[in-house]
């Protein structure tokens, strides 16, 4: 056990006290941009004062956070425009725009029908004319979605707003797992303890989160419904239980179990049944994550004398080694797409790298000496991360490039072991 906790460096080796909303809620720093912004106009929309949340705003902030669009005010623009047919192009042109976007809420009772349209001003054409009819209370997840529409037609490439993060939140005596949203509002704490947690992981249709919790005082692994706190012990198994990965399909667990010689990888069924070793060799296997076909896993071992990324079926055979290079690779996520895997190597520090799969090119992303426990959004397009700024955990986000870079400021605590959920439906 010593050596495991040695190897894994704090990643991974390692009742439910509190449940309900929390106001930790982060702000996002954007420290680099895209080599090419789009600069876009947002009206605010008509009717929109007076809502849950008004929608212009989160759009905006979403697509300027991305560091993908040049966000233009337009809300000075008289009359105001709130439908594709009374748009004052040339205004908005002057203003440097090359799209806009205007629109109007429609109330009815605790519904919102909103109608907007994103329009090219040089062509005059309707590039997304939509509407949409939510719950006047969830404005902001219409929001985030009408983001994603934008981000997917100007780039495109999916956007991924419209999804949440897990990670967990260190105060003095005290740890929280929490949920958010992508952009770090409405933080909800879905377990509190003294003990330490560990290890989120969404469950691929986000209605779960696997983790690991010292609460027995030992590590043991959970399977958690979100929707209604339900919870159960998926690999209470003697010895340490660590590090949970979903199968892509959501009826599997791949597993860290100490229960016979050293730190092996079990694949069990999500409900803690039929486990079954898979990795046969070296003394610590660890940090397994299923690649997208579900067949296979990749996952660290010292098989090779140091930390090093191997991939293997889970039906067993023999493990083939992904990385070459450096002394140092561990904590690998396969991103959603099945092109790409994110990992920590060892380079002037511990820094969030990339290979491509196809040619096993790899590419260090971050400039920071401290990272961990790498996540990639549902698009693949970025990758959450944690790492140290002043000697205190705290979250960032870097795209697939390395172009774009953020950070997500907590309001008090460390947070650590972050976790990228899928979309939200």
């Amino acid at each position: 056990m010593k050596m495991l906790k040695q190897f894994l460096r704090g990643l991974v080796a390692a009742t439910l006290l509190a449940a309900g909303a929390a106001h930790a809620d982060m702000t996002i720093e954007v420290v680099g941009v895209g080599s090419q912004q789009y600069p876009i106009a947002i009206v605010p929309f008509k009717n929109e004062i007076g809502l849950a949340q008004a929608i212009t705003p989160v759009v905006g902030t979403d697509l300027g956070n991305s560091g993908l669009f040049k966000v233009i005010p337009a809300g000075d623009v008289a009359p105001q425009p709130f439908s594709s047919s009374e748009i004052n192009f040339p205004a908005l042109q002057a203003k440097g725009a090359q799209t806009a976007l205007v629109g109007q809420v429609i109330p009815d009772g605790n519904q919102v029908t909103v109608r907007f349209w994103l329009v090219d001003l040089a062509t005059k054409q309707e590039l997304i004319a939509f509407e949409k009819r939510g719950n006047a209370s969830q404005t902001r997840r219409l929001a985030h979605q009408i983001a994603d529409m934008i981000y997917a037609k100007l780039t495109g490439k999916t956007g991924a707003f419209a999804s949440r993060i897990a990670y967990v939140l260190k105060t003095p005596g005290r740890y929280q797992l929490q949920v958010a949203d992508s952009d770090g509002y409405g933080a909800q704490t879905v377990l509190a303890s003294r003990k330490p947690i560990m290890s989120p992981r969404w469950s691929p249709d986000g209605g779960k989160l696997a983790y690991v919790s010292f609460e027995k005082e030992k590590p043991i692994v959970y399977v958690h419904e979100l929707a209604t706190g339900k919870r159960i012990e998926a690999a209470n198994f003697k010895g340490s239980n660590s590090s949970p990965a979903w199968s892509p399909d959501g009826k599997k667990l791949a597993v860290v179990l100490s229960k016979d010689l050293g730190s092996q990888i079990y694949v069990i069924n999500a409900d803690g049944s039929n486990p079954r070793r898979i990795t046969q060799s070296g003394e610590i296997n660890t940090e397994p994550s299923f690649l997208a076909d579900g067949r296979s896993i990749v996952f660290t071992s010292d098989r090779g004398g140091s930390p090093q990324i191997y991939r293997q079926s889970i039906e067993g055979g023999e493990a083939v080694r992904m990385t070459n290079s450096g002394a140092y690779n561990a904590s690998a996520k396969v991103s959603p797409d099945g092109r790409s895997m994110t990992y920590v190597t060892r380079s002037n520090g511990y820094r969030v790298a990339i290979m491509d799969l196809a040619s096993r090119q790899s590419m260090v992303l971050t400039d920071t000496n401290a990272d961990d426990s790498p996540s990639f959004a549902p698009n693949s397009q970025m990758i959450l991360y944690e790492t140290d700024v002043g000697r205190r955990g705290t979250l960032a986000i870097v795209s697939a490039d390395g172009r774009i870079k953020q950070r997500l400021k907590a309001q008090g605590g460390e947070v650590r072991q972050p976790a990228w959920g899928p979309m939200l439906r």
